[in-house]
């Protein structure tokens, strides 16, 4: 089932071109995973400092792969001591079933 990551940082304004250069790497990184569908950035119109990042991946195991592959983690190690750790993370699914729709651990 196709899942959409939101992802949110807070950047100072100071640290903008720098973390625009780390989400360009991450992203480029990410086009080349099994499951990666797109990605968008965008900045907030109400608070400047505030960057959303969606991304659209096949299945949730696509993404949960990216997330603990030693590429990203490189990426947002760096992203971390930037901004001192300001990354939220949230998975939507389309539909409206209740529950979760992954198989059970063996």
């Amino acid at each position: 089932m196709t899942v959409k990551v939101l992802i949110t940082r807070t950047v100072p304004e100071e640290k903008g071109r720098e973390m625009l250069s780390l989400f360009k790497e991450m992203r480029s990184l990410a086009a080349d995973q099994p499951g990666y569908i797109s990605g968008e950035t965008m900045k907030s119109s109400d608070r400047p400092d505030i960057y959303l990042v969606i991304s659209t991946w096949e299945k949730l195991g696509d993404w949960e792969k990216w997330l603990l592959s030693k590429e990203r983690q490189k990426i947002q190690a760096q992203i971390d001591t930037l901004l001192g750790g300001n990354t939220n993370y949230e998975m939507f699914h389309y539909g409206f079933r209740s529950g979760t729709q992954r198989p059970p651990a063996h």
